[in-house]
């Protein structure tokens, strides 16, 4: 199973539309798209891209990003709209 990292995200709002995601844990995490849910998607390529980015320079992780998954529950925030 590959590593499971539970990464804080900002999104911020463009006023011609679309978001921005970025972290304050991984500076270098940026990535965007045209609604919430684009952007949120395309951030698991940002943060495969980042945690290649840390294999090439030999940085580690932070080590509080990353979760031990064995049967416990995963806590996350997520934006979510009514249908």
């Amino acid at each position: 199973m590959a590593d499971l990292y539970e990464v804080p995200l900002v999104l911020t709002p463009h006023p011609e539309g679309g978001f921005t995601v970025t972290s304050p844990a991984l500076p270098e995490l940026v990535t965007e798209g045209d609604t919430v849910e684009e952007a949120i998607a395309n951030v698991r390529d940002a943060l495969a891209a980042v945690i290649e980015l840390y294999d090439d320079l030999g940085k580690p992780m932070p080590a509080d990003l990353r979760l031990t998954v064995n049967g416990t529950p995963i806590r996350f925030e997520s934006v979510v709209a009514p249908a």
